[in-house]
């Protein structure tokens, strides 16, 4: 039996008796049982634990593509698992029936940090990816389970908002081989309205991440018509990926569907993602793409020198794979930013479910 509450860190001690979690910008506050927002931090007595220590919603393998990560050993599969929880309150979350989870007998799968990575081995998978819902909030678990990942060369993914404060943060990407950022958007509006959050710490992240790091990161921008979608929010966002980030961060956008407590709200036209990539081509970026429609021009990966089309895709498929082992054009040399290797039949775009049982 995997062990369920485990000693969480990043916390101190109130005068006023209570304690405070210091993981993330929201700075919970709990009275002795009381749970933060994310619902998975709970104090106990004079101390803070992880509820979801070993537990999982589900494993499954996947295309590296569809967390999504385009540069990042393309065409490789990975295994993907969550727990329960999230430290945001997006309104359109698309994985609500786990990150809003109160049920934990939904976290039906056991595993040991050790169990996971053996899993990982044996379905030949060259990553694992911490994802479904936010791994920030299992930091225990995520950074335990990546060492042992490591311990059997097996890479570490994670899928996150990025909404962590800068002690846990060193922490957590010392940990992680790359990372793919949500950035809902860039308005403070936005995510005090539809995220119960704040966007500056995700640009803090963002910004650790590219000059206090070597992780690769790619971001997601999940578009809603009307919200996050405007020729003046998509020109002040690329320009500042541009100027802070640099042009060779790939940027990914994709469709929304109506969800969670945005039900009536229409889904992402196609014609809005690819608006969207042209003025991110526009503002310089070299590598942008579209995501949750079929579009092989917003899914190839092209030469940031002669423009060639290196790795064409469709969805999650790998349709043409011309780019060199080394990360290079083979007509102009000019280097693909990325983590590459040599290349052999994709993955695809299948998905596998995975059973760990009795810790893997």
């Amino acid at each position: 039996m995997a062990q369920q509450h485990f000693p969480a860190r990043y916390w101190h001690r109130l005068d006023d008796g209570r304690i405070q979690c210091d993981l993330c910008p929201r700075d919970c506050r709990l009275h002795e049982g009381q749970r933060g927002l994310c619902f998975v931090r709970k104090r106990e007595g004079e101390t803070l634990v992880l509820t979801t220590y070993g537990r999982s919603s589900g494993f499954c393998i996947d295309p590296i593509e569809k967390k999504p990560l385009n540069h990042f050993y393309p065409g490789s599969s990975v295994l993907s698992f969550g727990t329960a929880g999230c430290n945001l309150a997006c309104k359109f979350c698309q994985n609500w029936d786990i990150s809003k989870s109160r049920a934990f007998d939904r976290l039906c799968d056991e595993a040991t940090p050790a169990g996971i990575a053996r899993a990982a081995v044996e379905a030949g998978c060259g990553s694992v990816a911490f994802t479904y819902n936010d791994p920030v909030i299992f930091l225990e678990y995520a950074v335990d389970a990546a060492i042992a990942c490591h311990e059997q060369h097996i890479r570490t993914v994670a899928v996150t908002a990025g909404y962590i404060h800068p002690e846990a943060r060193g922490e957590f990407f010392s940990h992680m081989d790359a990372v793919n950022v949500d950035l809902k958007a860039f308005s403070g509006d936005f995510y005090h309205r539809l995220c119960a959050g704040h966007l500056q710490p995700v640009l803090d992240t963002l910004l650790y991440l590219k000059h206090e790091t070597n992780v690769w990161f790619e971001i997601t921008t999940l578009l809603i018509v009307g919200e996050n979608d405007s020729d003046a929010e998509l020109n002040s966002m690329c320009d500042w990926i541009v100027g802070q980030l640099g042009p060779d961060v790939p940027l990914h956008f994709t469709a929304f569907h109506p969800d969670w407590k945005m039900l009536d709200t229409p889904s992402t036209p196609p014609s809005t993602l690819y608006r969207a990539r042209d003025i991110a081509l526009r503002a310089g970026m070299h590598y942008v793409y579209t995501g949750n429609v079929h579009d092989s021009e917003g899914g190839t990966t092209y030469c940031p020198g002669c423009k060639r089309a290196l790795i064409v895709r469709d969805w999650y498929e790998i349709l043409d794979y011309q780019l060199l082992p080394d990360g290079r054009c083979p007509d102009c040399h000019a280097a693909v930013a990325g983590c590459f290797g040599v290349f052999h039949d994709g993955f695809g775009a299948r998905r596998i479910p995975l059973s760990l049982h009795n810790g893997g």
